[in-house]
This record gives structure tokens, sequence and C-alpha cells, in this order.
């Protein structure tokens, strides 16, 4: 349905899971595409995967943690003098784990806004000039932990909603440069890192399922095929939105599915 061809796409935390699957669509799109992430070898296999799925695009890899700022900004300096400039950037660099808030630590804690908040604005910035040149579209991938309090989020809901303010924020600040940004809220997403983080069972994860309104569990397509569709002009007119891309999950089952995966891991430990 969408052509970018030629166009230049950026993914941070490109190298697995849905920010993958992201990358891939637009490779298989057309699109010259760059990913990065900390992990060099994965880097390297996230690229040779984008290399198959489109022979004819230009693309490499960055290695880089999004906290460490002088690390940041080589890896953007490599981005511009391969790209010249930005068309898409998709910020989707993310850390999670459960854990009660009592059983939190400070540094637990501060690691997950670090990497999720603090790393996102960084990204964002770092990438702004680019961008700006030619104008484009940016999109961060949140979650429903950012407007759906959950048991054992405590630092990611927290996080996230700071992730949302900063998508809304920048699209006032930034739409008068022409660059659009909004959000995608993934719900459960089946075979990713972070859903078998907090649903590790195929018991848990079916409970999530009959949580959903859809009644089933989301794939990296969902969330790819909502990535192309903002990025593209038929989205033009928007910026500033957080769009849930769940199944309808955020509507009321996140939170009861939560507490009662939360409950059952308490149950557990003791």
């Amino acid at each position: 349905m969408f052509s970018y061809q030629g166009k230049n796409v950026v993914v941070v935390g490109g190298t697995s899971g849905i920010n993958l699957g992201i990358a891939k669509r637009f490779s298989q799109a057309g699109a010259n595409v760059a990913v990065a992430s900390r992990s060099e070898d994965k880097v390297n296999a996230a690229v040779a995967e984008l290399r198959l799925a489109n022979s004819n695009g230009n693309h490499f890899g960055v290695c880089f943690d999004v906290r460490d700022l002088d690390a940041l900004k080589q890896g953007f300096l490599t981005i511009k003098n391969t790209f010249a400039y930005i068309d898409v950037l998709v910020s989707g660099a993310a850390g999670n784990f459960p854990s009660s808030a009592e059983n939190l630590s400070e540094n637990g804690f501060k690691s997950v806004m670090d990497i999720d908040l603090l790393g996102s604005f960084q990204v964002l910035k770092q990438a702004y000039p680019l961008i700006n040149a030619r104008g484009g579209a940016i999109i961060q991938i949140s979650a429903p932990q950012a407007y759906v309090p959950m048991p054992m989020q405590v630092h990611v809901c927290a996080a996230k909603a700071g992730v949302d303010m900063l998508t809304k924020t920048l699209a006032i600040e930034w739409g008068r440069k022409g660059i659009r940004i909004n959000s995608i809220v993934p719900g459960p997403i089946a075979g990713t890192e972070g859903f078998d983080r907090l649903a590790p069972s195929a018991e848990l994860q079916a409970r999530v399922a009959k949580s959903v309104p859809l009644r089933r569990n989301g794939d990296c397509d969902d969330i790819a095929n909502a990535a192309l569709f903002l990025a593209s002009d038929m989205a033009s007119y928007i910026t500033g939105t957080v769009l849930p891309v769940d199944g309808g999950w955020s509507l009321g089952g996140a939170g009861a599915a939560m507490a009662e995966i939360g409950q059952l891991a308490t149950q557990r430990k003791s």
C-alpha cells in the first residue's frame, strides 16, 4: 500500500521485536534503513535481514546506548554522513522488567527512566537537525503503561507517560518546521521479548488474549502497518497523536490482566 522508495528511515532499537518488524516493513516498501542498538552482533544480524527484505536499499547499522550522549552523537554523525537527512525516525529504545514498587531499587527505577524517557529525548534532539532539513515524521514507540496504571510496572508507567508528553510537546514546538511526531502504543504483541517478560508462559499469554476485545494478541505486522501509515503522506495532518494499536486492550482489559499476572507472580515467589 505504501511506497517509501528512496526515503531514509532510522529505527533506534531496531534490532529485535516490534522495532525490527517496523524496520523490515519500511525496507520492503523501498526505504533505505539504518538501525541502531547497543549490540554490534544484533545490529549486524538486523542489517542482514533488511538486505534480504530489499536488496536494492542502502541498509546499515550503528551501535550506541541511548543513555550515552557522546556515543549517540557519534552514531548520528555516521547517519548524517551516510544519509545526509532523515525522512522517518522511529524511536523505540525501551527497558522493562516486572517489579513491585517496594522491591524496586532506586537504580532499577532510574535505569528505566534513563532508557525510555531521557534516552528518547536525547535521540529526538540529535535527530532533529537531520529531519529539520527536509521536514519528516517521527514515531515514538510508547506503551499502554503510559496511561493505564499497572501493578509491577510503576517505573514503566512513569517513563512512558513522559514519552507521550514528549510527543505532544514537540509536536507543538517542531510542527512549524514541518516535522510531525506521533506515538504508537502497542498492545500485547506475541513473540516479543517485552511480552514474554510480562507474561512468561503460554497460559498467561492466553489469559491476556482473552482480556483483549478482539480476542487475540497482536503481532509485529500490526504495529509496522500503523507506522507506515503515520509516516506517510496519508497522515500528513496528524501530529501529536498517541495511537493505541492494541485490539482495544487499553479500554479496560489491560489493567485487569496485569493485576492478575502480578498476583500470580507474587504467589509464586512466596
